[in-house]
């Protein structure tokens, strides 16, 4: 059985162009989220949102996706981006051990004020903070050293450099020409009402470098405000780790 290949982000991250990039690879099956479209609109959804007239797919629990990605992983090598927090109550040792752990990140800033716009009544638990800490935490632990960890500002500066880093930690090898698609339709990430959040993925070519941006929180709403400094101290501690050119 192959280890599948996880990145674990949290939202609004650049985590799906990052999943894009490793499509097109054509060298391992990619999965959009799986734990996720189980998590929000399973037959038994968790999310702190839900209601009685939300979407639910039957049979699409949060096991039997776990199976799937096990039986994929027997015929051959699998990518898969996801959210440490939607199987936060799932983690053991044994389950996490069938992972090539990795990580992606984001400075909250930018993330939480992405998520105010999309859902302004977002919970503490959909930023995904404090569960990526937890389990980064944990694989530390497991291991004794941290799994491989990019941030996303220092990923969209210099995509070749951050991607050529993030194959040699991860064990597989670069191919640059991954990081250039045609832009158009992105059906394979689009579980979640069409595939609202990913337009710029749908109109952009490719991993390009892009001047670093910051976000001030001096007139954001207290919404953010708040969420900001709840999620602050894990952000930095895996901020800490994070590989560097």
């Amino acid at each position: 059985m192959h280890k599948i290949l996880a990145l674990w982000a949290v939202p609004r991250s650049t985590s799906t162009a990052f999943e894009w990039m490793m499509r097109q690879r054509g060298d391992m099956e990619c999965l959009h989220e799986p734990f996720g479209e189980a998590w929000y609109q399973g037959e038994d959804p968790l999310w702190p949102r839900a209601t009685a007239d939300s979407v639910r797919t039957a049979g699409l629990t949060l096991d039997s996706v776990w199976e799937k990605l096990q039986g994929m992983a027997q015929a051959g090598p699998v990518f898969s981006k996801d959210f440490p927090h939607y199987i936060a109550h799932m983690w053991t040792e044994d389950m996490l051990r069938h992972f090539n752990h990795s990580f992606l990140i984001r400075d909250p800033a930018k993330t939480i004020t992405s998520m105010f716009n999309k859902w302004p009544d977002f919970h503490l638990i959909e930023t995904g903070f404090i569960e990526q800490r937890q389990l980064f935490d944990k694989l530390c632990d497991m291991y004794g050293e941290a799994p491989p960890v990019i941030d996303s500002d220092d990923l969209l500066e210099d995509p070749y450099a951050m991607v050529e880093l993030y194959c040699n930690a991860v064990g597989i090898p670069f191919i640059k020409e991954a990081l250039s698609w045609e832009p158009g339709p992105r059906d394979e990430v689009s579980w979640w009402d069409g595939g609202s959040f990913h337009a710029n993925l749908r109109n952009s070519d490719g991993l390009k470098p892009q001047i670093r941006k910051y976000v001030e929180l001096e007139d954001a709403p207290d919404k953010v405000k708040e969420m900001y400094d709840i999620v602050l101290p894990h952000y930095e501690k895996l901020y800490q780790h994070r590989l560097t050119k």
